[in-house]
């Protein structure tokens, strides 16, 4: 939010763990993404079975392998057998070297189409919702938590389809062998299943939480680089080094919290599943001498009996990376579930030229001059007519901005709002734009609600300007051309010659095709501001808004580009925010703004001879903060 009104957030709730909402509808979410690739899960899953199949078949040979070639000596045989398993074992690896590479290509996918989703999605979220959401959060969704998604793609899914596939074949095998010695077995795994059960639902809450703090974490470290400078002026070094000591202790905590239950899972199941092997041992050599176990069977049940706990153990280890993978994707499509900028407006802009007998004529393309397009065909000239009427606005219910505000900006004006910081002078002007919508009262646009004014359409028709220039990667002439992506270079240049850009624009080593980087950060502070000047300017809008737009700029540069700002705001309807009252002198109306209401209005002599706020302002009597 603008002024004093804007607030960042924290990224979520800190000092106390939380579980995954909805994780049913996150994990359908997720499969939803998955099943795009139908087809190839298919194929994935059919070369599973086949793996175990053959692994299991290679494991099998063993109990012939013992009772009909090296109890009897059956050489030959022995060698045949061998040579089988050995390729039940080739085969199984072959085929899991294709369905892993072919899991690496869905995760690709998936993800690829997740980060489109949510990029696409932002694009169309609300300006109070990046009001109210630090940019490191914001790009923790785009890094750790869609790499956690990937991470279990890639691999996890494997794991855990190839371990539950094993799991039940190694079952069945044991229960077909011998069911009294499975009657062991099925104790020690009613425990390893209690274990992962109890584990694993401590993990979800922990994992959750390792998510939110790494997003705080990374959100803190983002802000301060970016404000550095800022830092070092101020000796905020302790400070920062004690918000950031904060921040990473509760990261370490939840991450421990993670990681520990992660890591005791692992050392639980294998010491279950030693135990169990003991005792099947000796349940197993009763039952050869007593009642005439094979020998072949017995140390493929042993076999069976070491390997029934790696897939729980290969499933439980997987179970924390999908939790953490949840609770990565829960974060991401909360983004993706967020109501989107309303926009109910019917009327759009159109390119119009004039008829035979005068009337407007909708063309494609470039044209005379722009109108307005209703719902019922109406063609209405786009004239830069704005006016509000008693508008009530809010940030947040309990605290109410703008107080009633009553004006008018005719065809060709220039409007100056003056007044201390939060007193709603950028408020005024983000209503216009409807970055926000008013509470009550109304805005009308060439005398159209501006609510009925379709968002893309009314935002192409006004230029901004503001205080903070964001420039982007890319040349000069790329970050001109954002105001009018179509501007040929001739259109380019006479922009920056109107914001008397040109001059230091043609002194830099590759001129307009000079490459910006770091936002700018090879330019001066006043050049930054003038290419913003330029942008504005390249995309020829009939009304114009003006936020603190020579804020940056000395006083000798000021008067450099007055005429070219006189000759960008000729027959255009302008609303001037400055501090510098200079600025504001020539303005048809000067609306002095206190605590959300219009408390003097008129032109600067009549102001002046009021002898009230801005006489006070103006004479120096007082002081903008």
């Amino acid at each position: 939010m603008p002024e004093n009104d804007k607030k960042k957030g924290s990224g979520g709730p800190r000092g106390r763990y939380q579980r995954p909402k909805d994780l049913k509808k996150t994990v359908g979410t997720l499969l939803r993404y998955i099943g795009k690739n139908a087809w190839l899960l298919i194929v994935v899953v059919i070369c599973l079975v086949l793996n175990t199949a053959c692994a299991q078949a290679g494991i099998y040979l063993m109990r012939p392998l013992i009772n009909d070639c090296i109890v009897p000596g059956d050489y030959p045989r022995l060698a045949r057998t061998l040579a089988l398993m050995a390729l039940c074992f080739i085969g199984a690896a072959g085929l899991s070297f294709f369905y892993s590479r072919i899991m690496v290509h869905i995760s690709q996918k998936t993800t690829h189409k997740i980060r489109q989703d949510l990029f696409a999605k932002m694009q169309d979220l609300p300006l109070s919702y990046f009001d109210t959401h630090t940019h490191g959060e914001l790009m923790s969704r785009y890094t750790n938590d869609v790499d956690t998604i990937s991470e279990i793609l890639n691999n996890g899914v494997i794991s855990l389809v190839s371990g539950a596939l094993t799991f039940v074949a190694t079952v069945a095998m044991m229960l077909y062998l011998s069911p009294v010695l499975f009657l062991v077995s099925i104790f020690s795994m009613g425990l390893m299943m209690v274990v992962v059960m109890t584990v694993g639902k401590r993990s979800r809450i922990y994992f959750a939480q390792q998510q939110r703090d790494l997003g705080a974490v990374n959100g803190y470290i983002e802000e301060m680089i970016e404000g550095q400078k800022v830092i070092k002026v101020f000796n905020h070094e302790r400070a920062a080094k004690e918000g950031f000591a904060q921040r990473n202790e509760a990261f370490r905590v939840s991450a421990t919290n993670a990681q520990s239950f992660a890591g005791s899972m692992m050392p639980a199941m294998n010491n279950i599943s030693h135990i169990n092997y003991a005792f099947t041992c000796c349940l197993g050599a009763i039952l050869a001498i007593s009642m005439g176990f094979d020998l072949g069977s017995l140390l493929l049940y042993l076999q069976y009996t070491r390997q029934v706990g790696q897939p729980v153990s290969q499933v439980s280890q997987q179970v924390n990376n999908l939790l953490a993978a949840v609770a990565g994707a829960e974060r991401v499509f909360e983004v993706m579930e967020t109501p989107p900028e309303v926009d109910e407006g019917k009327t759009t802009l159109v390119h119009v030229r004039k008829g035979p007998n005068g009337s407007l004529v909708e063309v494609p393309g470039r044209s005379e001059g722009w109108a307005w397009k209703k719902p019922d065909g109406q063609l209405v000239p786009l004239r830069g007519d704005v006016r509000f009427k008693d508008v009530v606005f809010s940030y947040v219910p309990e605290k109410t901005i703008l107080h009633g505000i009553s004006l008018y900006a005719e065809p060709g004006q220039k409007i100056a709002f003056v007044g201390s910081t939060g007193a709603g002078k950028t408020t005024i002007t983000n209503l216009i734009n409807r970055f926000y919508e008013i509470d009550s009262g109304l805005i009308t646009y060439d005398g159209i609600d501006v609510r009925d004014i379709s968002k893309k359409s009314l935002r192409q028709s006004l230029g901004i300007v503001l205080q903070d220039t964001n420039l982007f990667t890319g040349t000069i002439a790329d970050n001109i051309r954002y105001g009018k992506l179509d501007a040929t270079d001739r259109e380019v240049e006479a922009a920056a010659r109107l914001a008397n850009a040109d001059t230091f624009i043609r002194h830099l080593p590759k001129g307009y095709d000079t490459w910006i980087t770091d936002n700018g950060g090879n330019l001066s502070q006043g050049e930054r501001q003038l290419l913003a000047i330029a942008r504005a300017a390249v995309a020829d809008p009939p009304v114009l808004i003006l936020d603190e737009a020579t804020s940056s700029i000395d006083t000798r540069t000021e008067r450099l580009i007055e005429k070219g700002m006189d000759e960008l705001m000729k027959d255009r309807t302008v609303f001037v925010i400055a501090h510098r009252l200079s600025t504001v002198r020539n303005s048809a109306a000067i609306m002095v703004l206190e605590q959300g209401e219009i408390i003097e209005r008129g032109d600067h002599d009549d102001l002046i001879a009021q002898g009230g706020k801005y006489y006070q302002l103006y004479t120096g009597q007082a002081e903008l903060s």
